[in-house]
């Protein structure tokens, strides 16, 4: 006697009026969702737009601050331009200050005057002595040239002021001259509390000078129309 096997039931098949699943829908939120992409309302990860700007962190932040700033900078300041916790900030770049001191760096992080900056390590400071001696023998820029000329005629000035004459940012050319010797504080600003400065006596010696009195007359030099430029100011 053969045995009969029983006959498959009926096949489920979606009726006329049944929706189609959406989860299999080509391009629908659900099958987006199920393969783990956005949706079309969601806006491109910065993270894997090319070129987008990725905020640094707290370490790399300190650092970059750090490196253009040129006198102590208070943690509290710190924080604020960060956009960090005070706490947060006083913690890392203590770590950050041990480290640097922990791998033998040719800089360290200290603090002073109840702000941090970088400096060059003590055991350098021969090397750092033989390189600015030496640099004193290279020919000044052009535009050092040009700030120390405003330096010497309108002492004692401030870094901003000189700047505004110059149309340009002089931070750096006044630390090269500073570096060279030939730029000196000159105590502050009663209202702004401004660092000036002036020329200094190696300055003098230098131009072949006894006072800043025999320094020539600028008048000669200067344009015809200079008062009416002076009045429009």
């Amino acid at each position: 006697m053969t045995d009969l096997a029983p006959e498959p039931g009926p096949r489920a098949e979606a009726g006329p009026s049944a929706e189609p699943d959406s989860r299999t829908v080509p391009g629908s939120p659900a099958e987006s969702e199920a393969r783990g992409e956005a949706g079309p309302g969601a806006g491109p990860d910065p993270r894997t737009v090319p070129g987008s700007p990725a905020e640094p962190d707290l370490r790399a932040g300190l650092e970059a601050v750090l490196l253009v700033v040129d006198e102590p900078v208070a943690e509290v300041t710190l924080a604020q331009v960060l956009e960090r916790p005070v706490h947060e900030v006083g913690r890392v770049i203590r770590e950050l200050s041990a480290e640097y001191t922990a791998s033998g760096r040719g800089f360290d992080l200290r603090e002073v005057a109840g702000g941090w900056r970088f400096y060059t390590r003590a055991e350098c400071a021969p090397l750092v002595e033989r390189f600015v001696r030496d640099g004193q023998q290279t020919r000044l820029t052009q535009a050092a040239l040009e700030t120390l000329a405003v330096v010497a005629y309108r002492q004692p000035v401030s870094r901003a002021r000189v700047a505004a004459i110059r149309g340009v940012n002089s931070d750096g050319v006044m630390r090269t001259l500073m570096t060279r010797g030939l730029v000196e504080e000159a105590g502050t600003e009663p209202e702004s509390q401004a660092v000036l400065y002036r020329t200094s006596s190696y300055f003098l010696e230098r131009m072949g000078l006894r006072e800043l009195g025999e320094l020539p007359e600028l008048a000669p030099f200067l344009p015809d129309d200079m008062e009416s430029l002076e009045e429009q100011k």
